[in-house]
């Protein structure tokens, strides 16, 4: 829990570089930006912006906002629309995407729109997920200025495409693919059945002349979804230059499996020619009798040869995965303490493993801890689990760790975790029901981690939910979903079609309506990478007015020069500042709507700015909406 920053000590050896970065970031004041989705390729979600700081924050106001006015188009999907979106700055201009894949450009002083473009999205198919996280720009050196599509931005759809923009007037890119957009549903086995769930819900990664992208496939309702691959293609024409496949294996299985995709942010290194892949888990998530063995790279962090998309090395988070613990969180990039370059791995398990970004070798310890076994006829489970020196959240609870607002609530808390087997972090699914802590919302999800490079600090939000999953038999299943449900928080059916066993998984809530485990159920978290070591833990927003208890939440912090966490991402609409040497809040402002998005700030002609998407999240409940807010200082 918190952790007074009193004990916050910055090594000695670190302060001239911290001298060092202050001079630059005084010098970048004036026009510091952000060109990438995590700010930069590495996804360090950081700023040297600092003219807003623990000083001034306070004083905080509107700038301006903008409606994309999606919350207008009349479709059923509006359920399930999040807008996610970080926008991003070049060339003087902010672009943004929104759930039903508009791109918007807009003045980032006044907020006023340059243009719109509308990748004519079949809003009455239903998608899986209904959420696009950004968009990626590349600028042609070859190409003089003002030629069409010397700025490129490139979007990945929900339905499965790539479109190419000009970034000065929003048209398609006509040299691109097929009149600028690519098909990304070709050689992948797309289910005939449902074109709905193969999807681009996240940015492209751009390197040199490369636009790299990975897929995101519907979880848990058969065994042969699509394959994961993630392939690059030629930025000016569209040409496929290079194809990765993550699990080959699964060709040969019966029937053959999908998934294994990385439907996450990509990390680059164009320095030293590598893209960093974090892949989900291999279809179906609960039951793996079909695909045995360790499942190699289902729930992984890979580095490919960015040029040529050769496999480099492998780090695995989950073997065998049954517990949809996919890589949700972008790949840290940033430099050791000995200069060695490194990543920063974070998972649904709250596990980071720290690893050296040349050869996957661990920098932070990591051990192989054997795990409860299955007890599902035709399961193998995989004996360990790899675990790491960083635990960013508490794993596993027992019935004496209930918690209710009143007797009942703690009493019927207590006696479904009897129930059911609850043997740690990693208790595998189970026909009577199984229990996984922190589950898989749990730890950090795809709002991933910032990183202060002055004083080698990570800040991640995290979930603390008991995942409850129940496995079952293939001829009961029919009969046990009688009623339909989709909420991703309160439960959900997977049928897991071509396995013997379709599943439930839900989350346990008490029929008071809160979490069955002490709060608080979500915190933003500083660790100082250098050590491992917890710096602060504070409890973020609430989902009971006037407690502190934390919140589920969805979406990322950014941390700047300034001295600054700024993260939304709650139930309770706010976004909020925190100080970062001390976790203290120091700002809230509420939205008009969820913050279920990352936060990014830039400087123009002296003045910065701070801007967050607005818009809810169908699947949490949040309040929706279709605002993009910017703040600065009077």
């Amino acid at each position: 829990m918190d952790n007074p920053m009193a004990t916050y000590r910055y090594l000695l050896t670190g302060i001239f570089l911290s001298c060092l970065v202050s001079v630059a970031t005084a010098q970048s004041e004036a026009n510091s930006t952000w060109t990438n989705y995590g700010s930069d390729p590495g996804g360090t979600r950081y700023s040297t912006a600092h003219q807003i700081d623990r000083t001034n924050v306070s004083r905080l106001q509107l700038a301006w906002t903008y409606r994309t006015g999606a919350m207008q188009q009349e479709t059923n999907l509006k359920r399930k629309a999040a807008f996610e979106t970080s926008p991003i700055l070049f060339d003087n201009k902010l672009f943004l995407s929104t759930p039903y894949n508009h791109v918007i450009a807009l003045d980032p002083q006044s907020g006023s729109k340059f243009w719109e473009y509308d990748a004519q999205v079949n809003l009455a198919r239903n998608y899986s997920e209904v959420t696009s996280r950004g968009v990626s720009a590349w600028r042609d050196p070859k190409t003089k200025s003002h030629q069409p599509c010397r700025l490129r931005i490139f979007l990945g759809t929900i339905d499965g495409r790539i479109i190419a923009l000009d970034g000065d007037t929003g048209k398609p890119c006509l040299d691109f693919g097929s009149k600028g957009e690519l098909d990304l549903t070709q050689d992948v086995a797309l289910a005939k059945e449902w074109r709905g769930g193969y999807e681009v819900t996240s940015a492209p990664a751009i390197y040199k002349d490369l636009v790299i992208v990975g897929s995101s496939i519907a979880d848990n309702w058969k065994v042969d979804t699509e394959r994961g691959l993630v392939r690059a293609y030629d930025v000016r024409t569209g040409k496929l230059h290079w194809t990765w496949n993550p699990t080959p294996w699964a060709e040969t299985t019966e029937p053959r499996t999908g998934g294994a995709n990385a439907w996450s942010t990509l990390s680059v290194d164009s320095d030293r020619d590598l893209v960093f892949v974090p892949t989900g888990s291999a279809a179906p998530d609960y039951y793996g009798g079909i695909r045995k063995g360790d499942n190699k790279w289902a729930n992984s962090v890979v580095a490919l040869r960015a040029s040529t998309g050769k496999f480099v090395w492998g780090f695995q988070v989950v073997h065998h995965d049954l517990w949809d613990y996919d890589v949700a969180s972008q790949p840290l990039l940033f430099t050791w303490k000995d200069g060695t370059p490194a990543v920063a791995i974070n998972t649904k398990m709250g596990h980071v493993f720290v690893l050296n970004r040349l050869t996957g070798a661990p920098l932070l310890p990591v051990e192989e801890r054997t795990v409860p076994q299955s007890d599902i006829p035709g399961e193998q489970s995989w004996p360990t689990q790899p675990f790491s020196t960083i635990s960013l959240v508490p794993e596993g609870l027992t019935a004496s760790d209930a918690w209710g607002s009143t007797r009942d609530d703690v009493k019927w808390c207590q006696d479904k975790i009897k129930a059911s087997r609850s043997e740690g972090i990693f208790t595998p699914p189970s026909l009577q029901g199984s229990i996984a802590f922190p589950g898989n919302v749990g730890g950090v999800n795809w709002g991933s981690a910032a990183y202060d490079p002055q004083h080698h600090v990570m800040v991640a939000n995290t979930n603390r939910l008991i995942a409850w999953v129940k496995l079952i038999s293939r001829e009961k299943f029919e009969a046990e979903t009688n009623k339909q449900q989709d909420n991703r928080i309160y439960g959900e059916f997977g049928e897991q079609k071509g396995s013997p066993y379709g599943l439930y998984r839900s989350f346990l809530f008490s029929p008071g309506g809160a979490p069955c485990n002490v709060p608080p159920w979500g915190t933003t978290e500083a660790i100082d990478l250098f050590s491992g070591k917890q710096l602060w833990d504070v409890p973020l927003g609430t989902m009971i007015p006037g407690q502190q208890t934390g919140s589920i939440n969805l979406g990322g912090p950014m941390v700047t020069a300034g001295g600054l966490v700024f993260t939304s991402a709650t139930m309770d609409l706010y976004l909020r500042a925190f100080d970062i040497e001390s976790g203290k809040e120091v700002w809230k402002y509420q939205l008009p709507a969820g913050g279920q998005a990352t936060p990014m700030t830039y400087s123009l002609n002296g003045k910065q700015y701070l801007v967050i998407a607005a818009g809810g999240h169908g699947k949490l409940g949040t309040k929706q909406g279709d605002y993009v807010v910017a703040f600065t200082l009077p």
